[in-house]
């Protein structure tokens, strides 16, 4: 296979109170095997031996679970292939001579650290508002304790495959979070051991989102589309349900 020469028009910008700028870089004798992120470590080590500095990107585990590779390629998050992480990206999936436009995830909630790395902590503090429960721990229960349905148990595993990684937030015109929020309530709130902290759970974790500055949701499906583990919506239709009994619960304590 042929290797790939293409241009890339990657976003620039020192931090978050800088304008930003998109620079133009030349991705010559790219391996169509390579990753998109090893494509980008090919050209930041061209960049560095020019004197140059080399583009700042997020990354961790490189297979697609820790949700740390959040760009933005040619305008969609994680770019069009459906149900990746930008890791899992090969460049087989671009043409000679292609131009790439690599821009860092776009939300009021994730301010900008550095060229294509962006603070998503806003997360962290909505899991750390509700995200849990509240249980002894010790040694692992028997797994037939607390016995919970096939079909049950499939949904919840489906909500908790969230890695958190943004691309809903960054795909909606409204840089909304209710897909990650309703993922992370879900795979607690139809268990049977998250049951008792349901309402607080609920109540908590909305606020906290509202509190961090993401949009609302206007059921525009984006989220889902962009979703690399395919979350389902039928998650954020479960989170107004339960928010609405727990506003009503709360408003009657």
């Amino acid at each position: 296979m042929a290797n790939l020469n293409l241009t890339l028009k990657v976003w620039r910008q020192k931090n978050a109170n800088d304008r930003g700028t998109i620079e133009t870089h030349e991705a010559t004798d790219i391996p169509q095997e390579a990753s998109f992120l090893e494509m980008l470590d090919i050209v930041n080590e061209r960049v560095i031996a020019e004197g140059g500095l080399p583009i700042v990107f997020d990354h961790d585990c490189r297979e697609g679970i820790c949700g740390m590779c959040s760009l933005t390629i040619n305008g969609v998050p994680h770019s069009k292939e459906h149900g990746i992480t930008t890791c899992q990206l090969h460049m087989r999936k671009f043409k000679d001579g292609e131009t790439i436009w690599v821009e860092p995830f776009r939300a009021k909630a994730f301010p900008v650290v550095k060229d294509l790395i962006t603070d998503r902590s806003a997360f962290d503090r909505i899991m750390s508002a509700g995200g849990f429960i509240d249980v002894r721990t010790g040694s692992a229960p028997d797994a037939n304790s607390i016995p919970v349905e096939k079909k049950l148990a499939d949904e919840v595993f489906d909500a908790a495959a969230c890695i958190g990684c943004g691309a809903c937030v960054a795909a909606c015109k409204n840089a909304s979070a209710m897909l990650f929020v309703s993922a992370k309530a879900a795979h607690l709130n139809k268990l049977p051991q998250g049951q008792p902290e349901k309402t607080k759970r609920t109540l908590a974790m909305v606020r906290q989102m509202d509190e961090e500055g993401f949009g609302n949701c206007t059921n525009q499906y984006e989220c889902e589309a962009v979703c690399p583990k395919e979350i389902s919506v039928d998650n954020i239709a479960k989170l107004n349900r339960d928010y609405l009994l727990a506003s009503a619960k709360d408003g009657l304590i």
